[in-house]
């Protein structure tokens, strides 16, 4: 079963989000289960530089307005890949989707829609002499891949498309679809037309043989108005050739056991390692240590993340002798808000603007509790992060938070099965009901440990999915 797997970046020499965590685990997932992988991503400065093994360059000639396209074979995290080589397009360092001043690049239809025309191009077996039996496609920048695939025309590969956050869309002017050189007939509602502009998440949602997105609840949240963001219709009609498969997360990157970034290691049985991370990190970062619980958030601050509501829960953080360190970056005005809320509270909330992959980790192990009280999460890695590392999740009940967390409620805590805490609306009051009961059982450090525990053995390792994966490749290309 040979499969072209086409994104945009992968940890560790590119991340601008959990996308690039699930690019550099699943493909050697799928590889553990005997699936001939291959990698296809732009050739930009930073996998450039993290490419090994690199082999002769393969022309391709010019197309959508690069005069010269080539792809170079080379591996990426021991996986076998293809980087596009196109430097007009992909020679930019930095951010791979913005300028330097946060805006989109102005030619970013033409960039990702080259990703595309070049996974097409591998459809015949032209191209370094591999032919894939199925082109998996991630995300609206290389949601086009089944559009061109369609394009060809003849028995080609069979395409998946995987949403991992239906809000990034891909949507431009309706006249820059003569820039994509596909067949004019494409730009119509059935296609990739959207209210007159070019939306390559619909291409994707249209023309892919299947569609996966990243958590069961998401794949139900999606078909409707409330989280469809305009493709609910469209997503119920093709509701047959729609499901959710949960993402895993590395588990030989976070694991407290062996994860060299920590102050000490622990586990599930030897906790004296997390006591020692949380001094540490409140050490790291000015933060008093105080009879309350260590919050931590790791997250991008947009609208999505929720964290203007965990603002508003600030006095009930404070009174409660709680400390907060959060890390991320995003909205101007959440990071000031957020800044000056620390400003405000020397020793108590500590905000660190930007991303540090060490002080993640660090936090994940330090802290007590981890907030993400999302809007919307198509998956979420951060409180599946939370849980292998003690840190009990505080989330809202929605996608893939919903799939993976445990409520610490009654009965579960009765059975034994509780993970963390769950509220349900995307409320301030909601979420201060659910601080009140996580300080509630901090009081009780035996039932709290218990619930540590139980989160600490949770299963969210990438061989499930992989087989899942396998599966639904192998329903497409039974005899491959």
């Amino acid at each position: 079963m040979r499969v072209l797997y086409v994104s945009t970046e992968v940890h560790p020499a590119l991340k601008t989000g959990g996308l690039a965590d699930v690019n550099a685990a699943l493909p050697r997932a799928l590889v553990a289960a005997d699936v001939d992988v291959r990698l296809l991503l732009p050739a930009f400065p930073a996998l450039l530089a993290h490419a090994t093994d690199r082999g002769p360059a393969c022309a391709l000639g010019p197309a959508l307005g690069a005069p010269a396209v080539a792809v170079l074979p080379c591996r990426l995290n021991g996986v076998p890949a293809w980087l596009i080589d196109a430097p007009v397009y992909f020679a930019r360092e930095g951010n791979p989707y913005l300028d330097p001043h946060g805006r989109d690049w102005p030619d970013n239809l033409q960039r990702f829609a080259l990703l595309a025309w070049v996974a097409a191009r591998f459809a015949d077996g032209s191209v370094d002499h591999w032919r894939p039996d199925i082109v998996h496609s991630h995300d609206w920048h290389a949601a086009l891949c089944p559009a061109y695939l369609r394009a060809r025309g003849g028995a080609g590969p069979a395409t998946v498309f995987t949403v991992h956050n239906l809000a990034y869309q891909g949507q431009f002017p309706g006249p820059m679809f003569a820039a994509l050189d596909l067949p004019a007939h494409f730009f119509a509602m059935d296609g990739l037309e959207f209210h007159g502009q070019v939306n390559f998440m619909k291409a994707g949602l249209f023309y892919a043989d299947r569609i996966t997105t990243v958590s069961p609840s998401y794949a139900a949240e999606i078909q409707t108005p409330a989280a469809g963001f305009g493709m609910d219709g469209l997503l119920r009609s093709r509701a047959g050739a729609l499901i959710g498969i949960l993402n895993g997360v590395d588990d030989h990157a976070w694991d407290p056991r062996t994860d060299k970034m920590l102050a000490a290691r622990y586990d599930a049985s030897h906790l004296g390692g997390k006591i020692r991370c949380r001094h540490a990190v409140q050490t790291e970062l000015g933060l008093v240590d105080d009879a309350g619980p260590l919050f931590g958030v790791v997250s991008r601050m947009t609208p999505q993340k929720g964290l203007d509501l965990l603002r508003a829960c600030a006095p009930q953080l404070i009174a409660a002798r709680a400390r907060l360190a959060l890390i991320g970056s995003g909205d101007a005005d959440e990071e000031a808000a957020w800044q000056a809320l620390a400003l405000a509270h020397p020793g108590t909330i500590a905000v660190h603007v930007g991303y540090d992959e060490a002080l993640a980790h660090r936090i994940f192990a330090g802290a007590d509790v981890i907030a993400v009280p999302s809007r919307f999460e198509p998956c979420g890695l951060t409180q599946m992060y939370a849980m292998l590392y003690g840190a009990l999740p505080l989330v809202r009940r929605t996608g893939g938070l919903a799939d993976t967390v445990r409520d610490a409620n009654a009965e579960h805590l009765a059975d034994g099965s509780a993970t963390g805490f769950v509220f349900d609306a995307a409320e301030s009051s909601d979420l201060r009901a659910a601080l009140a009961r996580v300080l509630a059982l901090w009081q009780n450090p035996i039932a709290w440990q218990r619930v540590q525990i139980t989160a600490m053995q949770s299963d969210f390792g990438w061989t499930q999915p992989a087989a899942r994966y396998r599966a639904l490749y192998r329903e497409l290309r039974p005899q491959a």
